[in-house]
Formats: C-alpha cells, structure tokens, sequence
C-alpha cells in the first residue's frame, strides 16, 4: 500500500478531545500487513499522545473525525455513537441523475464473508440500517449528482452499499461500483463532512466540520 502523503489536518482540539481531518487513502488505525503501519491515530497521537479511537472512517474517505484524550471521555463519546446521538453528515457524488429530491434506504448489512471486507444485504441475518439522503446538485451531462447523505446508523460500508442497492453507486468505489460508476473518479467520491456532538466534559452541543473537497 504506498504512503498516503497527505497532511491530517487538526480542526480543533482541547484537553478533551481532538477533531482532525483525515485524508483519503490513510487508515484509521494499523493494519494487519507490517507496511500498514501508518495510520490516522499514530499521527495523531505523535503531536497528542493520549489520543484514542472512538470512530474508523474507511481507508478510501476523506474528513472529519473525533479523538477521545483519556479513557473517561472515550467511554463517553462511545456511548453517543452507540446510543446514535451523534449526527453525521456526508458528501457524496454518485452514479446517476437520482429523481428524487429527498429519500432513504432502509436495508440490513451483514458482512460478505467470503469477500471481505465487502459487506452484503441479508433481510434474514443482518443488521438494521438506515440512510437518509438528500440531493444537493445534478450534473446530467456528466452523468451524477451530489448528495448529502445522513446515516442513521453506523455500519461498516453503509453509505457505499444503499447507494448501490438505489442503483447509484457511489463514484470511484472500488468495492461496489459498476465500471463507469468506477471510472468517474480516481478516488471514493466520499467526504465526511460534519459531525455533531455533546462535549464530553461541558455537555454543550458542537458541530465540526472539514473542509468540502467536491
């Protein structure tokens, strides 16, 4: 895998948490492979030494991530995203002119075993997941539209796969992508934008985000 020489940028930070913007093409946290060491969080932690992971962003999209600083807050913060009151919101370009202005995709994940790290829908076996979407411009001569994408809950994959089982993948994804859905971009046409949370020390509600890239 070649180095992602991308910055990570920080966005903000305090004695509680640090929020960063991570490059497409960086891991979350080590991979298996020893040539996958570097990563988001062992950048991170060389400037802010008791950073943790509470959240993973795929190695292929880009923005905004929350850093827990000490155990405390990360138990807190894992708990707003296990209980779902963190909001998050993405940017996506995707294959299509998409007809409607608004909608969801409520369809259940599981993992594609034999295929992993694909993930799979199985209305037997998987697990509840819901998208909600909105779209923000059409490009018919192009053959896309950009959407924001509001995803309920978390699951791995998620965006990747309701957008394709809508029939419009999202552009650049080598996972799930048709190839001229896969040739509409070099990379995962996928920006975490912004993320809402409650401050683990204060309580008070914040909202970062990272700059939009398309």
């Amino acid at each position: 895998m070649p180095l992602c020489v991308q910055q990570v940028t920080t966005i903000y930070v305090d004695k509680d948490i640090v929020v960063v913007d991570k490059p497409s093409g960086l891991l979350s946290v080590p991979g298996k492979n020893p040539l996958n060491k570097d990563c988001l969080i062992t950048r991170v932690q060389q400037q802010y030494a008791d950073a943790q992971i509470v959240h993973r962003l795929d190695m292929d999209t880009s923005g905004v991530m929350v850093l827990a600083r000490g155990k405390a807050n990360l138990s807190a913060l894992s708990r707003q995203f296990q209980e779902r009151q963190i909001q998050k919101h993405y940017l996506a370009w995707v294959y299509g002119v998409l007809q409607e202005d608004a909608g969801e995709v409520n369809l259940p994940l599981r993992c594609d075993w034999p295929n992993r790290p694909k993930q799979m829908v199985d209305h037997e076996l998987g697990k509840p997941s819901l998208t909600r979407f909105e779209v923000l411009s059409r490009k018919p001569e192009l053959f896309q539209t950009r959407v924001l994408l509001k995803p309920v809950t978390g699951r791995s994959h998620q965006l990747r796969v309701h957008m394709a089982e809508l029939g419009h993948p999202i552009s650049g994804c080598e996972f799930y992508a048709h190839p001229m859905a896969l040739a509409q971009a070099q990379r995962l046409q996928l920006h975490a934008w912004k993320l809402s949370l409650r401050h683990p020390s204060t309580g008070a509600m914040q909202t970062h985000a990272a700059p939009t890239i398309f």
